[in-house]
């Protein structure tokens, strides 16, 4: 059977890494290895799982440096004899081994818009075009590994910033209601309500790391900035502002 050796961050802020050797069976993931590891030589070890299959994102974690689902890392990617370092995601508040504080997260989502339809047309029905789905399917693919939240540097490296800047994940979010057809929020609810979105500069870190594949950046990030210079600078919705002491009244 192969081995893996892997170090590990054991204990909170003031842990350290420790190193163990684990034999495993091929096709496993690291989730799987360390489960193993569980098992025998570090039974209290913290690790934060549940749906085993990439569909939770509760199985976070940073594996050589770069944020993964452990479910979803296959031990194939590695060398035989490389170290595997697994460590917990840095931006959030540790709270054992590999287990953070991601609440900061849920706080943020309970101040976000949510979508409000207006009125259905005559015969009761709501009506799009496949053009505007297909625009927003992608967002609904997001399963809050919160992957991006912790690669984005502007958190990341700027703890100061998280009482202003919701992340990328949210701008998915703020993206999937302000660009739906149907959606009656006056723009400026959803692209300059305070989300921290001038703080983005697009460097597309937070698109690396998204296990589904979502273009956080290219299709929420860079047409909610496109929206929110509308809205501040766009002279006909000054002109509106002016004489009617109002902007637009939907947000797409």
């Amino acid at each position: 059977m192969p081995q893996a050796h892997l170090r590990v961050w054991r204990g909170g802020d003031d842990g350290e890494y420790r190193e163990y050797d684990v034999e495993y069976s091929e096709g496993m993931v690291v989730l799987d290895v360390l489960h193993l590891l569980q098992a025998t030589a570090a039974p209290d070890m913290a690790v934060r799982w549940n749906c085993k299959a990439g569909k939770c994102g509760s199985c976070s974690a940073e594996v050589n440096g770069k944020p993964r689902l452990m479910c979803m890392t296959r031990m194939q990617l590695f060398d035989p004899y490389e170290t595997i370092a697994i460590a917990p995601l840095k931006t959030f508040p540790l709270i054992r081994d590999l287990v953070t504080d991601v609440s900061h997260n849920y706080a943020v989502a309970n101040g976000m818009p949510e979508f409000a339809p207006g009125p259905p047309a005559p015969d009761g029905d709501y009506r799009m075009q496949q053009i505007d789905i297909d625009r927003m399917q992608e967002f609904h693919k997001c399963i809050e590994c919160f992957l991006c939240q912790d690669v984005c540097h502007v958190i990341r490296d700027h703890s100061d910033n998280l009482p202003n800047f919701a992340g990328p994940r949210f701008f998915v979010q703020l993206a999937q209601v302000s660009m739906h057809p149907l959606d009656e929020h006056a723009k400026g609810d959803t692209v300059s309500a305070g989300f921290g979105l001038d703080y983005c500069n697009i460097t597309k870190c937070c698109t690396d790391v998204c296990p589904e594949g979502i273009h956080i950046t290219d299709n929420a990030i860079i047409p909610l900035k496109e929206r929110a210079i509308d809205e501040r600078f766009d002279p006909i919705r000054a002109l509106g502002r002016r004489l009617f002491g109002r902007g637009d009244g939907r947000s797409h």
